[in-house]
């Protein structure tokens, strides 16, 4: 979203420095070597509705690096692997009745259709989908998923929010009999890596291992502005400052702050994720994603990313353990959760060696998924901020949408417009 912004502001004249508290660019879409396979922190993928991603792939000729591959879901329910996700796959499924079944149905085909979601942002998720499929395919289909990401959120979340995570999959279909996703050959990597060198080329600099200590104001009550930022010790002076910072770090980046967007910023709530991620010598099911419910496996899904992207012949299993960074289960080690997915792993494979197991690590993010509850559009404070000179956006702005790369890139570039229209 960084990188997004400030090329959309340097395209428009603008003399752009970005400054990046990471030691790489990317936030959550930034890669490390994993056991030799180069990889991301956290996984991504591409939907066919992902237009502002395919627009920056032109835009930065990188189309030819966009892969479409074939994939597969499964659903594990009370100790037994059933494929999911297509017709055939759900009339076997034993956990619904031949009814729920066709509700089910029924709702996804009623979530591709809508185009405004303004109406939605009233309801909750658990309300609207009880009332398409019923409670009992609910507690089956919903109710572990939403428990095992929100905990105590998990009543408390849009309809917006869930349907257009809906629509956004449904729509990336083949036909129905087939879905079918995409990525880049490479990686996340490589559209950072050409973000960067075009902001280069439009005269934008960047640096990296550079946090923000404060943004600096002068004036007062309301002709109060942005004069610069606090970085190492240093004064540094500009005309605005555009923030894609995590929304609660905001409060403290910027004392003088409206207290009308401070109370705001303080009231969204997030949850955080430590996700584990496994290099194993083989697949461990034929599924890019298996939604799980079993009383015996905390974790909502697992996400075989390799049988989206091959890479080099091993397998690479996401395990994202989701939960508000409050819960107590979120204090423990790495080694903690890399056990506990090893223990899960078991659970629905009993065949499953560990003696398989090339390497394991965990990556965790405090604020990786706002609770988007009823009410949502009007709970953000706005980008431009009553503080002349300040602008802030994070993954909240992309509300109703999904996280994504593409919303990513869409909302660093309104971002952007937003900035240039009030300088």
């Amino acid at each position: 979203m960084g990188l997004a912004a400030a090329l959309e502001l340097a395209k428009k004249g603008a003399r752009v420095e970005v400054l990046e508290r990471d030691d790489r660019l990317g936030g959550m879409s930034a890669h490390f070597d994993f056991a030799g396979t180069r990889i991301e922190r956290y996984y991504h993928f591409i939907c066919a509705p992902d237009q502002t991603t395919f627009q920056y792939l032109r835009e930065l000729d990188l189309e030819d690096r966009l892969r479409w591959t074939d994939t597969r879901m499964g659903f594990y329910l009370n100790g037994q692997l059933h494929d999911w996700g297509n017709p055939q796959a759900m009339l076997r499924f034993p956990g619904l009745s031949l009814l729920q079944k066709l509700r089910y149905g029924l709702h996804v085909m009623r979530a591709k259709s809508i185009t405004d979601w303004r109406p939605y942002d009233t309801l909750t998720s658990t309300e609207w989908v009880q009332k398409w499929i019923g409670k009992p395919a609910y507690e089956v289909m919903w109710r572990s998923l939403f428990h095992y990401k929100f905990y105590e959120f998990q009543d408390s979340l849009s309809a917006a929010w869930l349907g257009t995570r809906i629509k956004r999959v449904a729509l990336s279909r083949k036909s129905i009999f087939q879905e079918r996703l995409g990525y880049l050959d490479g990686g996340s990597e490589v559209l950072l890596e050409a973000l960067a060198a075009r902001l280069a080329q439009r005269g934008g600099s960047l640096a990296l291992a550079s946090p923000v200590e404060a943004v600096l104001t002068e004036g007062e009550g309301s002709t109060r502005r942005v004069r610069g930022i606090l970085a190492g010790g240093v004064e540094l002076a500009f005309d605005a400052v555009v923030s894609t910072a995590p929304l609660p770090h905001v409060p403290a980046l910027v004392p003088d702050l409206p207290d009308d967007e401070r109370a705001k910023i303080e009231a969204i709530r997030n949850v955080g994720v430590v996700c584990v991620i496994l290099k194993l010598k083989r697949s461990f099911t034929p599924n890019f994603w298996l939604n799980i419910n079993d009383p015996r496996v905390q974790i909502p899904g697992l996400i075989e990313y390799t049988n989206l992207n091959p890479l080099d012949g091993s397998s690479i299993v996401y395990a994202p353990f989701y939960m508000p960074h409050s819960h107590p289960k979120y204090q423990r080690t790495n080694q903690d959760f890399i056990d506990e997915t090893l223990a899960c792993l078991s659970v629905i494979r009993p065949d499953f060696d560990r003696g398989d197991v090339l390497a394991a690590t965990a990556s965790r993010y405090r604020y990786a998924q706002t609770v988007c509850s009823p009410g949502f559009l009007e709970a953000l404070p706005p980008m431009r901020s009553g503080l002349k000179g300040f602008f802030m956006a994070d993954t909240s702005y992309y509300y109703p949408e999904d996280r994504s790369i593409s919303e990513s890139l869409r909302t660093g570039a309104r971002l952007a417009h937003t900035a240039w229209e009030a300088l």
